[in-house]
This record gives C-alpha cells, sequence and structure tokens, in this order.
C-alpha cells in the first residue's frame, strides 16, 4: 500500500468514525444525517445525495407508470369481477391475479424480453431511450424531458422503452389491486343502501359508478403508498433485467463494491420516502370518505 492510500484510508476512518466503537459510530452518522450529509460514497468519493438526485428521476419514473399501469388495468378488472360475482370473467380475473402474483419479476420480464424484443421485434431490449436522440435534461424524467425537446421520436422512443419495464414491474401490483378491489366491491354491494337503490330501480352502472366505487377504493388506497416503496425497490431486479440506470442498479452496484456508505444512505432515503408516501396516502383518505377528520 502506497503512502497516498494509507492517508487516505485514515482519513476515511476518521471521517466516518470507524475508529471509534460502535455506538460512537452511530451517533456520528446520525448526527450527519440530520444535517442532511448521508457521507460520500467509499469508491466513487461523490456525495450520496447527488448519487441519490441523479439516479432517482428514473426509478421514480419506472415506479410511477407502474402504478398507473396497475390502477388503471387492476381497479376495472376488480370491479368487473365483482359485478359478475362467480361467472367466467370472474373466475378468469382471479386466475390471472393469483398468476401474476406468483410469477417472478426476472423470469416475466426475460419472458417479455424473448416475446415482444428478440421474436416480434416490437419494444427494445434495454435502456431508456435510443442513442441517436439527444435533448436537455431539465426535470430528469425523460418522458417529461423528450416531450419539452419537441421531437416526437424521442417521445415515442422513451415511451417504447418504458412499455415492457412497466408491464413486468406492475403485474404484482395490478393482481394485488384487482382482488383487493373485488373483495371491497363485493363488500360494500351486500350494503342494505345499495340494496336499496337497487330495489328503487337504479341500473348497475349508476349503482356502482356512483354509489358503490367511492367506498370500496378506500382499502385500495390504503395500498398505494406501500406499493409505491414496494414498486421502488423491486426496480432493482426490474432495472437490472433491462439495464436501466436507476437506484436500482446502483444499489446492486454499491452492494456489489462492498460500498457500504452509498447503500446505507440510499436505505435512510428509501425510508424517508415510505414514510411520506403513506401520509400522503393517509390524507387522500378524507377526499373519499368525508367522515374521517385529522
Amino acid at each position: 500500500m502506497s503512502e497516498a492510500e494509507t492517508v487516505d484510508h485514515a482519513k476515511l476512518l476518521t471521517e466516518y468514525g470507524l475508529d471509534q466503537p460502535i455506538i460512537v459510530q452511530y451517533g456520528i452518522y446520525i448526527g450527519k444525517v440530520l444535517h442532511g450529509d448521508l457521507g460520500k460514497s467509499i469508491i466513487t468519493q461523490a456525495p450520496v445525495l447527488s448519487e441519490f438526485a441523479s439516479l432517482f428521476p428514473a426509478t421514480i419514473e419506472l415506479a410511477v407508470c407502474a402504478i398507473l399501469f396497475a390502477l388503471l388495468i387492476g381497479i376495472p378488472a376488480g370491479i368487473l369481477a365483482a359485478v359478475k360475482r362467480n361467472s367466467w370473467l370472474d373466475h378468469g380475473v382471479m386466475g390471472v391475479s393469483l398468476a401474476g402474483y406468483s410469477m417472478p419479476i426476472f423470469w416475466w420480464g426475460l419472458l417479455l424480453i424473448l416475446l415482444f424484443s428478440v421474436q416480434l421485434d416490437l419494444t427494445p431490449v434495454s435502456g431508456r431511450i435510443a442513442v441517436e436522440y439527444f435533448f436537455d435534461s431539465v426535470t430528469g424524467f425523460l418522458l417529461i424531458d423528450s416531450l419539452l425537446s419537441g421531437q416526437k421520436g424521442a417521445f415515442l422512443s422513451t415511451v417504447s422503452h418504458l412499455i415492457l419495464p412497466t408491464i413486468v414491474l406492475g403485474t404484482n401490483p395490478l393482481a394485488v389491486i384487482a382482488r383487493m378491489t373485488r373483495s371491497a366491491m363485493l363488500e360494500v354491494l351486500g350494503e342494505d343502501y345499495i340494496r336499496t337503490a337497487r330495489a328503487k330501480g337504479l341500473p348497475m352502472r349508476t349503482l356502482v359508478l356512483r354509489h358503490a366505487m367511492k367506498p370500496a377504493l378506500l382499502p385500495v388506497v390504503s395500498l398505494i403508498g406501500p406499493m409505491a416503496i414496494s414498486s421502488i425497490t423491486s426496480a432493482v431486479v426490474t432495472e437490472s433485467v433491462f439495464s436501466l440506470p436507476g437506484l436500482g442498479k446502483l444499489i446492486v452496484t454499491g452492494a456489489s463494491n462492498r460500498d457500504y456508505t452509498l447503500v446505507l444512505g440510499l436505505v435512510v432515503l428509501v425510508t424517508v420516502f415510505t414514510v411520506v408516501f403513506n401520509l400522503l396516502v393517509d390524507l387522500a383518505y378524507a377526499l373519499l370518505d368525508p367522515k374521517i377528520r385529522y
């Protein structure tokens, strides 16, 4: 080991208190976190916050698309299954939901790549956008930046690159949402006020859309917060399968390189977002149920 490497090693030990007892190390780290300092990557020496800020938009973009995909398909599927209870449609939706919930993400991703990218040549295999497009990054979200650039081809390329990762990451939440929506809708449809409205001759469409949907969506809304965080953590596998530059790939790289400061900082940031998302979900309850007050 050279003299310079020895000095850097000693400096690193002093900066992070690694030469102190465990309880002292913990106190030093918590103090830094409370001041907004999550430390520096041991490998790149770049601040953890800057590493997080550069890759977080890619993961959030994918997670939001996956949750929207799950909500837009899972809620109508669950409602139809409840309205057509014990029919072939109900059994089909529940069977597909069970299969989607049980399916490993990495296997599902590779299967879609083989089918749609290799065999049918309909979607790209990896990346976020084709290499021939270039524009200034304004928000970090390629869907928004490509749209702001005015390049239609760039926007379509971004969408095509997101299709398969969105389906893969959104399959599991979709299955959970469909099953939860069906269960909640069946419970609401059995309420006295729904039976009264049905006795008055209201059509099923009106019953569902105007009277049953809002209370039935309360349990589904409670899932959005945990699912948003689950989508971010599940992106570790999805981003690895599709070679997407996001937090998932950064965590995998940090763990492989034993970059403990980077991994720990990312875990702290994900924990903070978990608390924030759950708080926003709790506040959203009041919009669906006026009886709830905070």
